[in-house]
């Protein structure tokens, strides 16, 4: 069970407060205009790393700042709770799903100078804030099908010729490299390999910015493969083995998607108290009125049993654990109390959560895109009924 103690050291403290002032600073007044623009300044990046904000949850011999999957997961809360929102974080911090693979590659016993030439390459600038990276798995028509995609790596020599394409890849417009799930063998999930793909490489195209209801500062793009030719030697990890090496992951992205959730639904929660308590309504305080107080002790109550079981879930990853089924329903639950807690924000501030200006219709379109990312709810649902024997 989560305690206090475990969220709450003094290590833990100032890093919360660090990224909270962080984002004051350098993002939340920035925000509306990289709504308008679709896309963060890359020298954000640099500024982030700077911190050591990048780096949280990364191992320092790669480049990173240390900590684990709770003090992201701290991270995550502190980006919302300072003003900042789940497409900053999407986009800001891509590389927490584009290079974890590589990394885990070069850490395994008997790792060789390939897999550790690609940290020197990909994740050490990255975490630097020198280069953006993505990680390229859904196709079109493709969906949750991971063990269905097409794209495909033909061996030729001492390079890959890879042929496909890729969908809604999170900040496909600007990111340098693409970790990128190809073919290499046969049918099903046995013949899926990653590969390290850089932008530059003939035959690799990216539309312009794909148009979305949310997430308007986090660029999406559909990219293109043409023959595009790629050193042998950017294989993550061994040859047909990535799609072990991407379920390795679905536990982390699956937490810090249900951790943007709750963290989300908090944020719309401490927006919505603040204004009823300014707002007057025929001559009163709106917080004053029964029917909202009512609303808020339901805001609050799904926003806690959401943080609570996402955390649990945390606590388990960061002790070896392997939490599968702990992962999804905490993205689940997060993702549910989220709807339906920046919908009640909206209806609290009436006719100005309408607004653009209004930070709760921001986080109304946001939410959105949680219950789809990381794999549908409903897809979760049936994983959970599998992990559960029903």
């Amino acid at each position: 069970m989560s305690t206090p103690s475990t969220w709450n050291t003094p290590e833990r403290l100032a890093l919360r407060e660090m990224v909270t002032s962080f984002t004051e600073k350098e993002i939340a007044p920035h925000l509306p205009t990289w709504e308008d623009a679709g896309l963060l300044p890359r020298d954000l990046h640099q500024k982030a790393a700077a911190v050591g904000l990048l780096g949280i949850g990364f191992p320092e011999e790669v480049g990173g700042s240390g900590g684990d999957i709770i003090d992201a997961t701290i991270m995550t809360e502190a980006v919302l709770a300072g003003g900042g929102s789940s497409g900053v974080l999407a986009s800001l911090c891509t590389h927490g799903i584009a290079i974890p693979h590589i990394i885990d590659a070069a850490r395994r016993p008997g790792a060789g100078l390939q897999a550790l030439e690609l940290v020197d390459r990909y994740v050490r600038p990255t975490l630097a804030g020198e280069k953006i990276g993505s990680l390229g798995i859904t196709e079109p028509g493709g969906g949750s099908d991971v063990a269905g995609l097409t794209t495909r790596a033909v061996l030729d020599g001492d390079h890959y010729v890879v042929n496909g394409a890729k969908t809604f890849i999170t900040s496909g417009v600007r990111s340098d490299f693409v970790t990128t799930a190809v073919r290499t063998g046969g049918p099903g999930f046995g013949g899926i390999s990653l590969l390290v793909i850089d932008k530059d490489s003939p035959g690799f195209t990216v539309s312009k910015p794909l148009k979305k209801m949310g997430w308007h500062c986090s660029d999406t793009a559909e990219l293109t493969f043409d023959d595009v030719r790629v050193p042998a030697g950017n294989i993550v990890g061994e040859v047909d083995g990535g799609f072990a090496m991407i379920v390795n992951q679905f536990v982390n992205e699956r937490v810090s998607l249900a951790a943007q959730a709750y963290a989300t639904a908090q944020r719309s929660l401490d927006l919505a108290v603040t204004y009823a308590r300014e707002r007057d309504t025929f001559g009163k305080p709106l917080i004053t009125r029964q029917v909202i107080r009512h609303k808020l002790v339901e805001m609050h109550q799904r926003t806690s049993a959401a943080r609570a079981v996402t955390r649990e879930a945390a606590e388990k990853a960061a002790a070896g654990e392997s939490p599968l089924l702990e992962a999804v329903v905490a993205k689940n639950v997060s993702v549910a109390a989220c709807e339906w807690v920046v919908s009640e924000a909206v209806q609290i501030f009436g006719g100005m959560g309408y607004m653009r200006e209004s930070e709760v219709e921001r986080h109304y379109r946001d939410a959105r895109i949680l219950g789809i990312g990381g794999g549908a709810t409903e897809v979760m649902t049936d994983l959970a009924a599998k992990l559960l024997g029903y």
